[in-house]
C-alpha cells in the first residue's frame, strides 16, 4: 500500500502512513530506551529516572531518600513546573522526554495512564493570632473579608483554590500572589494574610508560626496522582520507583487517616 500521496511538488501521509507510523514511532521510542539503558550500564548507574511534577510538595526529598536506600546506583533527572498545562505534560508523556510525572489532579488524557496517590485536605493557613487559630473547624464563606495570600493564577492549586471560595459565594481578595509556598508562608507568619494549604503535602514546612483550620464547608480536598505513557515500554529502574511511589503515598494516607481520628 502507498503511504504517500503526492500533492505538487511535496508528499503527505496518506490514511495508511499515518496508522503505519504509530507503530513506527514506538520502534524508535524502544531503541532510544534500549541506548540509554547501555548507557546506565555503561557509566554503572542501574538506571536513570526521569521524573517531572507540577505540584509543589515537600515530600520529594523524604520520598527520593527513601528510594534511594535500596536503590543507590538509580540516577534521576528531576523538573518541576507547577503552572504546566494539562496537555503540555501529556505532551512530555507521550514523547518520552519525561517517564513518570506527578501532577494535581490526575491526568485523564488519551494515551496516559494514571492513578491517583493522595486525597488531602485544604486547609486555612492563618497566624496564631489570628481570631479563627482556635477554631475546630470553619465554614469558608466566614472568610470572605479576609486579605488572601495565593499562588498566581495558572496553577492547579489556585483554580482548585478560587472555586472553593466561589462555591461559598465569594472571590478573594487577593493582597499578594507568589509562585514559591515559601514566600506564602513567610507572609503568614508576618501575619499578612491567610491562604489555603495542602493538609499533607506542605506538612512540617509551617511549624507553630501558621496554624492550620480545617474546612467544613465547602468541602475543601485535591487528588495528587502519578502518570505515565500507557504504550512506551518502561525501563526496569522506573517500574520499581512507579510501585515505591504508589506504596510510599498509600503508607502516607493511611497514616494521615489514622492520625485524623484521633
Amino acid at each position: 500500500m502507498p503511504l504517500f500521496d503526492r500533492v505538487g511538488r511535496n508528499i503527505r501521509l496518506n490514511h495508511f502512513g499515518r496508522a503505519y507510523i504509530q507503530h513506527v514511532d514506538r520502534i524508535f521510542e524502544e531503541l532510544v530506551q534500549g541506548k540509554r539503558e547501555i548507557n546506565d550500564l555503561a557509566q554503572g548507574r542501574q538506571g536513570e529516572i526521569e521524573l517531572g511534577m507540577s505540584v509543589a510538595t515537600h515530600l520529594l526529598p523524604d520520598l527520593l531518600s527513601a528510594f534511594l536506600k535500596d536503590h543507590q546506583a538509580i540516577h534521576f533527572q528531576l523538573s518541576q513546573h507547577e503552572a504546566r498545562t494539562v496537555a503540555n505534560i501529556a505532551f512530555q508523556l507521550t514523547k518520552g522526554t519525561c517517564d513518570l510525572y506527578i501532577s494535581s489532579p490526575p491526568l485523564q488524557q488519551p494515551g496516559v495512564t494514571s492513578v491517583t496517590l493522595l486525597t488531602e485536605d485544604i486547609f486555612l493557613a492563618v497566624p496564631p493570632t489570628h481570631p479563627l487559630a482556635k477554631r475546630s473547624h470553619i465554614h469558608l464563606q466566614e472568610v470572605a473579608d479576609e486579605a488572601f495570600i495565593s499562588l498566581k493564577a495558572g496553577h492547579s492549586l489556585r483554580a482548585l483554590t478560587d472555586t472553593f471560595c466561589q462555591q461559598a459565594g465569594f472571590r478573594p481578595k487577593i493582597l499578594f500572589e507568589s509562585d514559591e509556598p515559601s514566600t506564602i508562608r513567610g507572609l503568614i507568619r508576618a501575619e499578612q494574610g491567610v491562604a489555603f494549604a495542602p493538609a499533607i503535602s506542605w506538612q512540617g514546612s509551617v511549624g507553630p508560626a501558621v496554624i492550620h483550620v480545617p474546612i467544613s464547608e465547602p468541602k475543601c480536598q485535591r487528588l495528587i496522582g502519578l502518570s505515565w505513557n500507557t504504550d512506551r515500554s518502561l525501563s526496569l529502574a522506573v517500574r520499581q520507583f512507579r510501585e515505591f511511589v504508589i506504596d510510599y503515598f498509600a503508607c502516607l494516607q493511611s497514616s494521615s487517616s489514622n492520625a485524623g481520628k484521633k
